[in-house]
């Protein structure tokens, strides 16, 4: 699996972080994704089972938040500032 993964990161340029299994503290921002997330879904709570639309408005909630990582913007702020706005142009000429 690892080697496909180097092959892809030499044919787009971007780099893969891979952490070690039970090294929590090398994943930061995935677990503190999980925390925020656990605010709204107890563990062991089986997703499955949760309403489509639930799980809809913790995704918002959770991209409207701010973040310290981030500035203080939200995770759409940040997206729409880096990546959407550089990007878009109305008219060219």
């Amino acid at each position: 699996m690892r080697w496909k993964c180097l092959k892809m990161t030499k044919q787009l340029g971007v780099k893969i972080y891979f952490a070690n299994p039970y090294h929590s503290w090398e994943r930061g921002l995935n677990e503190n994704t999980n925390g925020l997330i656990r605010q709204f879904i107890p563990k062991k709570q089986n997703l499955k089972e949760l309403d489509p639309k639930f799980v809809t408005s913790v995704q918002e909630n959770l991209n409207n938040r701010p973040r310290k990582s981030l500035g203080f913007l939200s995770p759409i702020e940040f997206y729409n500032d880096a990546v959407i706005k550089p990007n878009s142009v109305a008219f060219e000429t």
